[in-house]
């Protein structure tokens, strides 16, 4: 059985084992969405956000793409987080990077002549890795440095998705959290939260409690 015929039969068996655990399942998705959470994740196959996250479909309005970016100049971005913010009134936005990312490792070496769109895709993150690069210099062997350049990266998308004027202007500001997931253990860690401070350490708590 080839591979695109798996996902196939894998999709009969999900649906008919999803209708028998919830016969009202599909019929509430029929009626539309309600997530609360909009997730700019990295496209990376390692990382799906709703099996890390234990969410179920219409809990999370996802967008992934190459390390996690979000360009303000760019429709794809922009157009995801204004819907989400403008016609679903999400009440978060949580960018989730990881470690070990493979877009975050290309922006600290030399461009891909073979691959021109991510080139060009990744650019600001390659800008941002010569910003700190006196700090990333500074850890000892390139996994460290990638994953502390993963960590800034999420850092910076959300200073830009807070300082966007479609977060500024919305009616109920939505909280913009990052997060940064670990491929070695499946955990997540919080980097920066939405909430006061004293909520994002209770939340670090929560975390850590759970482990």
């Amino acid at each position: 059985m080839n591979r695109p015929k798996r996902l196939l039969v894998a999709n009969v068996a999900w649906a008919h084992e999803t209708a028998a655990r919830n016969p009202d399942f599909f019929r509430d998705l029929v009626r539309g969405q309600n997530p609360h959470v909009l997730w700019i994740g990295c496209s990376d196959s390692r990382v799906p956000a709703e099996t890390i996250t234990h969410c179920e479909p219409g809990d999370l309005f996802v967008h992934r793409n190459i390390a996690n970016l979000f360009h303000p100049d760019d429709d794809n971005s922009a157009s995801v987080l204004e819907y989400a913010v403008r016609v679903l009134k999400v009440g978060h936005v949580i960018v989730c990077g990881h470690y070990g990312c493979g877009g975050v490792r290309a922006a600290l070496l030399p461009p891909e002549p073979r691959l021109p769109h991510v080139n060009r895709r990744i650019a600001p993150l390659c800008a941002l890795a010569q910003t700190h690069r006196g700090e990333l210099e500074g850890h000892v062997g390139e996994r460290a440095r990638i994953d502390r350049l993963a960590e800034l990266n999420v850092l910076e998308q959300v200073r830009q998705l807070r300082a966007s004027p479609i977060v500024q202007e919305a009616e109920s500001l939505p909280l913009v959290h990052g997060w940064i997931f670990a491929l070695e253990d499946g955990r997540i860690k919080v980097l920066t939260s939405g909430y006061e401070a004293d909520d994002a350490t209770a939340c670090t708590a929560i975390a850590r409690s759970a482990a």
